[in-house]
């Protein structure tokens, strides 16, 4: 919840917002500092080694500094996001702390591996080497798009409005605006959400230059697929239809039985990965598909395409290890 005038909202809640927000930014700008140790305990463990052995890996620090340097490249486009988050929230949520330190002690692996996973988002949604990923879960989506309204010509399809839930990065809502829909991203997570605002000052076609595999050396095949840069964005985020509305927003979703009109249209596509499972404090209840299933239609959807896809996730299409997820899409109708 984003409020300019906090007066009758829950105050605990938007200070629990608010210092969630505050350590996401502090997780930004930590990034330097925290890659710059992981990778020089490398170093010491380098130096830790007989001679011997060290004549064995020559150019091993030489390897060791590219990282170095990569970590700088990347922290460059994370400063850029940082200047964008401090306008994304109003004068409450910067808190009432006047130790800055107090907050950035609370930054933990964890934080710190969920900013890792949006650098890599980036390459899933705004790169040329994401294309195999996102034409393996976005295609089948817009393909089932464009056959529901496949009497209704591109020019004419601004007034049809799509919600895509779970946003990420924007790419799947902006790959279905060029189809000439109107179309809303729904997006929770504060690491995507600040992230994406950096595709606002775009101005051309691979303008930021990041490295998203160099934070493990686990299951690399090469030094110098590990190092090679990425460049994003692969296409202008503004070239859109005139007519058609793109935007971002920051709402829990609600349910989608109640959000489409009578005769919209589901698509889905994803694996049953619940991030809350066993996690102390959060509420999470998981079903099996078939239980998911057997609620949509309880709740007054009709099934029309059911499918598994498989298709990886932000991997490394170099890598030695790579997550394949059998994900189900499906259309459904609501009754």
């Amino acid at each position: 919840m984003f409020v300019n005038d906090p007066e009758g909202v829950d105050k605990e809640i938007v200070e629990e917002e608010a210092k969630h927000l505050r350590k996401v930014l502090n997780t930004f700008t930590l990034y330097k500092s925290h890659a710059l140790t992981s990778n020089n305990r490398r170093r010491t463990d380098y130096y830790a080694l007989p001679e011997r052995h060290k004549a064995l890996i020559p150019d091993y620090l030489t390897k060791l500094n590219k990282v170095d340097h990569a970590i700088s490249k990347n922290y460059h486009v994370l400063k850029q996001i940082l200047s964008d988050g401090k306008l994304f929230v109003g004068d409450e949520y910067k808190g009432s702390s006047n130790n800055d330190n107090d907050d950035k002690e609370q930054v933990t692996e964890y934080d710190m591996d969920k900013l890792r996973s949006t650098i890599k988002q980036f390459v899933r949604e705004w790169a040329i080497e994401g294309k195999p990923e996102r034409d393996a879960t976005y295609k089948p989506l817009l393909d089932a798009l464009n056959e529901f309204f496949k009497d209704v010509s591109k020019e004419e399809r601004a007034p049809i409005r799509v919600l895509v839930p779970g946003a990420g990065l924007g790419r799947l809502a902006f790959d279905i605006v060029q189809q000439g829909f109107s179309c809303q991203g729904n997006e929770f997570s504060f690491y995507m959400l600040l992230a994406s605002f950096i595709l606002n000052r775009i101005e051309r076609v691979h303008q930021h230059e990041i490295y998203p595999f160099i934070h493990s050396f686990s299951n690399i095949v090469s030094s110098d697929d590990q190092l090679k840069p990425i460049f994003i964005p692969d296409i202008l985020p503004s070239s859109i239809p005139p007519d058609s509305n793109f935007s971002m927003v920051a709402e829990y979703i609600e349910i989608f039985h109640r959000i489409l009109k009578p005769g919209g249209l589901w698509i889905n596509i994803g694996p049953l990965l619940y991030h809350y499972e066993n996690s102390p404090g959060e509420m999470s209840i998981e079903l099996s598909l078939d239980q998911v299933k057997c609620a949509i239609k309880e709740t007054g959807f009709l099934f029309q395409d059911e499918k598994i896809i498989n298709t990886t996730y932000t991997s490394n299409p170099n890598g030695m290890l790579k997550y394949v997820y059998e994900c189900s899409f499906w259309t459904c109708v609501k009754q």
